[in-house]
């Protein structure tokens, strides 16, 4: 990594250096015992639920945060945007079912559904993967032809950015941005582990949180077998027990606009792949508890937050330079 990348990742969105940053995450509360995100809205388009169902059946692993976390940074970003950004939003998004930020971010993932091969050729957008032991980001070793979540997040924003792109191409790029700056926030998936972001650590987590409806074949006698990503896409969050609306005021309540992007996606795939390791992620052991969602819980919100201000601060960007 560069110096003047070195630069922007030490500064982020606090304009202050990476320890101290660090060091504001730290001071959350964790349980000693673990040393030591997302649970689905009950209010969504059917085509997602179909699309979440179709997960086991493609046997493929599910690339975002569940459907309650993508809502969540949407919902909040929203009322982050200034007026010119609304109203370009509003004007791309005006034939959707639900034409606002929160109803577009799981689009992304409907895909699998609706159409197939595109979701085939944009799967590699949700995530990135590093060598094991470092978090530091290379373009072409991790990232090649743009196929991984920080180019995605590139090449996105610059179709939004260019008035002379057809519309429906402009109006794909705001859903996919939407999504994926999401994705990017989840420490998982930005992983430095040989297990596929946790896909491939099993969980046996005794819990009173019901399922999502495709997985709910493995829940039994409040024991559900998963994995450690599933735990981060959807348990974490969904151990607030609250609907997306109420939670989203509630983050929304201690969200700030930051001045700038600081770093952009580069800097935020770095920031999340040292959140396994400096926040110990992964347990000592393959069985837990409410215990561990709870503590969790914190970080998982801060993310949420993080990625909420980052996406609107990009959209009042886009729209303030290149208007609607």
């Amino acid at each position: 990594m560069g110096r003047a990348q070195s630069a922007d990742l030490a500064q982020l969105d606090t304009g202050v250096s990476e320890d101290v940053l660090m060091e504001d995450v730290s001071t959350i509360p964790m349980d000693p015992k673990h040393g030591s995100f997302w649970m689905r809205s009950r209010i969504r388009p059917s085509v997602i639920g179909l699309a979440m169902s179709l997960v086991v059946l493609l046997g493929t692993d599910a690339h975002a945060w569940s459907t309650l976390g993508h809502q969540l940074v949407a919902q909040v970003a929203q009322g982050l945007l200034t007026p010119q950004a609304k109203a370009g939003v509003a004007e791309l998004l005006r034939d959707e079912p639900d034409p606002t930020l929160a109803g577009v971010a799981m689009w992304a993932d409907t895909l699998r559904a609706t159409d197939p091969e595109r979701f085939k050729a944009t799967a590699p957008w949700h995530y990135v993967n590093m060598p094991q032991g470092t978090c530091r980001f290379i373009e072409t070793r991790d990232c090649p032809n743009g196929a991984c979540v920080v180019g995605a997040i590139d090449t996105q924003r610059r179709l939004l950015s260019d008035p002379k792109q057809p519309f429906e191409v402009r109006r794909d790029a705001l859903k996919f941005i939407v999504h994926v700056v999401g994705d990017i926030h989840q420490p998982l998936h930005t992983s430095n582990r040989p297990d596929r972001g946790g896909n491939d650590f099993p969980i046996t987590l005794r819990t009173e949180i019901p399922p999502e409806d495709y997985a709910r074949e493995r829940y039994k006698d409040g024991v559900m077998e998963t994995n450690l990503h599933s735990v981060w896409d959807y348990y974490v969050l969904a151990s607030a027990g609250l609907e997306m609306t109420a939670y989203a005021e509630r983050l929304r309540s201690k969200a700030r606009l930051s001045n700038t992007l600081h770093g952009g996606p580069r800097a935020w795939a770095t920031e999340s792949c040292r959140l396994i390791d400096r926040r110990t992620l992964y347990p000592s052991a393959h069985e837990m508890d409410d215990e561990y969602l709870n503590a969790m819980r914190p970080l998982a919100e801060q993310r949420v937050e993080q990625a909420a201000r980052r996406l609107a601060r990009l959209l009042n960007e886009v729209f303030a330079s290149h208007g609607r």
